[in-house]
C-alpha cells in the first residue's frame, strides 16, 4: 500500500497497463513530455518511449479520430483532452464513429479508447474550463461514462475502463485531483464500471452524488449528524450504466433521495435518478425526490464561480427540508 493522491493513482493506472499491453499507447495535448497540464502522466514518456506515449496537435477531433482508427485496427488508445470543454471539437468523432463502430459492423470492429476529461469547476479557471457536462456523453448509446471520487477508485476504475471493450469517457475531477490522499494498492485491481458504493450506510434519507460533490455531501453530512439526520451516502461511480439496484435498494430503506452534482439543473443526471425512484421505489417515498445542482447557466468567471458552486449548506438546507416533510 502506499499514499497516494488521484494523480499518483492514476499514473500507477497508467504505469501498470503500458507494462502489461503492448497495445495500449497514450496521447493528447501536452500529455507526453509536460506529463500533461496536472502532470497525471508525468514520466509515462521516458519510462515508454515517445512512440507509445507522445504529444498531439491542438485538435480533438484528431485526437479522437485517429484513435478511432487506431482501435478499429486493434491498440487500445488513451487520449486525453486536457479539459472537458475542450471536448466538443471532438463531439462528431465521439457520437458517430467511436460509440458506433461495433454496432455499425455488427461486432466486427470495436473501440477500446478511453477519452480523459479533467471536468469541473472550483479552481477559479477561465472560460471553457470548468464546465460539468457528463449527461451529454451518458445520453450517447454505445458509450460509458465514468467519474471517481477517490485516489482507489480512481486507479481500480481506470483499469477497467482500459481494459473495456466499449469507448469510456473517463472524466477526472480537477478540483480534487490533489486534495484527497489515502492508502492504495501498488497492485493490479478493478472496480467493475457501472456498480455505485454505499459509502456510508444511514437509514433517514438517501445521497447520491460523485466525484468532487461527494466531498461535500461529507461536509453537510457532519451538519446533518448534529442535528441528529442519519444520511445514506452512495458514490454512483458510473454514470452510464447507471446503478439502479443500488439506489432503488437504499430508497426502499430510507423514503428520501437528494441527489447532488455541479452540472446545470435540466435534463441532467440528477433527472434520471428521480425517475428511476419513481419506477423502482415509489411506494417506499416520504417526500418528494430532490435535488442540489449547479445553475442552467455557463459556470462563471473567477470572480463569481462561488455563486455557482454547490456547498455543504445548500445539501443541508435540502436534507433538513425532506426530513421534515
Amino acid at each position: 500500500m502506499k499514499i497516494m493522491n488521484m494523480v499518483n493513482a492514476l499514473n500507477n493506472a497508467f504505469d501498470i497497463k503500458l507494462n502489461e499491453d503492448k497495445d495500449i499507447i497514450i496521447y493528447g495535448e501536452d500529455v507526453g513530455v509536460e506529463g500533461g497540464v496536472f502532470r497525471v502522466t508525468e514520466g509515462l514518456q521516458k519510462k515508454y518511449g515517445r512512440e507509445r506515449v507522445f504529444d498531439s496537435p491542438l485538435a480533438e477531433s484528431g485526437i479522437v479520430g485517429t484513435a478511432v482508427g487506431m482501435a478499429a485496427a486493434g491498440l487500445r488508445p488513451i487520449v486525453e483532452m486536457q479539459f472537458s470543454g475542450f471536448s466538443y471539437p471532438a463531439f462528431n468523432q465521439i457520437i458517430s464513429h467511436a460509440s458506433r463502430i461495433r454496432n455499425r459492423t455488427r461486432g466486427r470492429y470495436q473501440t477500446p479508447i478511453v477519452i480523459r476529461m479533467p471536468y469541473g469547476g472550483g479552481i477559479n479557471a477561465i472560460e471553457h474550463h470548468s464546465e460539468s457536462m457528463e449527461a451529454i456523453y451518458g445520453h450517447i448509446p454505445g458509450l460509458k461514462v465514468v467519474i471517481p471520487s477517490t485516489p482507489h477508485d480512481a486507479k481500480g476504475l481506470m483499469i477497467s475502463a482500459i481494459e473495456s471493450n466499449d469507448t469510456v469517457i473517463f472524466m477526472e475531477p480537477k478540483r480534487i485531483y490533489r486534495a484527497i490522499k489515502q492508502e492504495v494498492s501498488e497492485d493490479k485491481f478493478t472496480i467493475p464500471l457501472g456498480k455505485a458504493s454505499v459509502i456510508t450506510p444511514g437509514t433517514d434519507i438517501t445521497i447520491v452524488a460523485y466525484g468532487a460533490m461527494i466531498r461535500e455531501v461529507q461536509k453537510a453530512m457532519v451538519m446533518a449528524k448534529n442535528a441528529g439526520v442519519s444520511v445514506e451516502l452512495i458514490d454512483l461511480r458510473s454514470i452510464y450504466p447507471i446503478d439502479r439496484d443500488t439506489i432503488a435498494e437504499s430508497v426502499k430503506k430510507t423514503g428520501r433521495i437528494i441527489t447532488v452534482t455541479e452540472s446545470p439543473r435540466s435534463f441532467g443526471v440528477a433527472s434520471e435518478i428521480t425517475q428511476i425512484v419513481n419506477e423502482d421505489a415509489f411506494l417506499s417515498l416520504e417526500a418528494p425526490p430532490s435535488r442540489v445542482t449547479g445553475f442552467d447557466t455557463i459556470i462563471p468567471l473567477p470572480r463569481g464561480e462561488h455563486h455557482y458552486m454547490v456547498s455543504p449548506e445548500k445539501i443541508f438546507y435540502e436534507i433538513e427540508k425532506l426530513v421534515k416533510f
